[in-house]
C-alpha cells in the first residue's frame, strides 16, 4: 500500500517538503536538446527559485558576472527561458588551478509555469547578482463590463 502523501527519505532527511509543483518542473527534460550553445559549447544549468503570491509568480536566480548585455530572457504565458554567458576574467591556465568551482560560458533555463502569466506586465530586475522576474498571473475568473458608445 503506497500513501501518496508519504514523505521521502530525502524529505524526511533534510526537512524538506514536497511542494504541488514538483512534477511541472523537469529541467533534464525541458532543456534535452537545448543544453547546447549555437557554438557547439555545452550550457550550463541555471539553478532558479520558483514561488507565488496571491497575484503573481515571482522567478529568481543568481546571475553575478553576467552582464545585462549577455542575458536574455523569454517570456510567454506558460513559461520563462533564461539564457545567458558568464564571461571569465582572465584566462588561467587549467594547470595552474588549485580548485575549479565556479561556472563559465553559457547556460540557460526553461520552466514551466504552474499557471498562465500576462507575459505583458512582467518585469525583470537585477541587484547585487540576483536576478527577480515578477509574473502577473492570469485571472481567469475576472470580469469587465463593457459600455456600448453610440456613434
Amino acid at each position: 500500500m503506497t500513501h501518496k502523501n508519504k514523505r521521502s527519505f530525502f524529505e524526511r532527511l533534510t526537512g524538506s517538503k514536497k511542494n504541488d509543483w514538483d512534477d511541472v518542473v523537469e529541467p533534464t527534460e525541458i532543456n534535452k536538446g537545448e543544453n547546447e550553445a549555437m557554438d557547439g559549447e555545452t550550457e550550463g544549468q541555471l539553478a532558479i527559485d520558483v514561488h507565488q503570491d496571491e497575484s503573481e509568480v515571482i522567478v529568481r536566480s543568481f546571475i553575478a558576472g553576467v552582464k545585462p548585455e549577455h542575458l536574455d530572457i523569454v517570456i510567454t504565458r506558460e513559461m520563462v527561458t533564461i539564457k545567458g554567458r558568464r564571461e571569465r576574467p582572465e584566462d588561467v591556465s587549467s594547470k595552474d588551478y588549485f580548485i575549479q568551482e565556479l561556472y563559465w560560458g553559457a547556460f540557460a533555463r526553461t520552466v514551466m509555469l504552474p499557471q498562465e502569466i500576462d507575459a505583458d506586465g512582467a518585469e525583470a530586475v537585477e541587484r547585487h547578482g540576483l536576478l527577480t522576474i515578477r509574473l502577473p498571473k492570469l485571472d481567469k475568473h475576472k470580469s469587465k463590463s463593457v459600455r456600448v458608445k453610440s456613434i
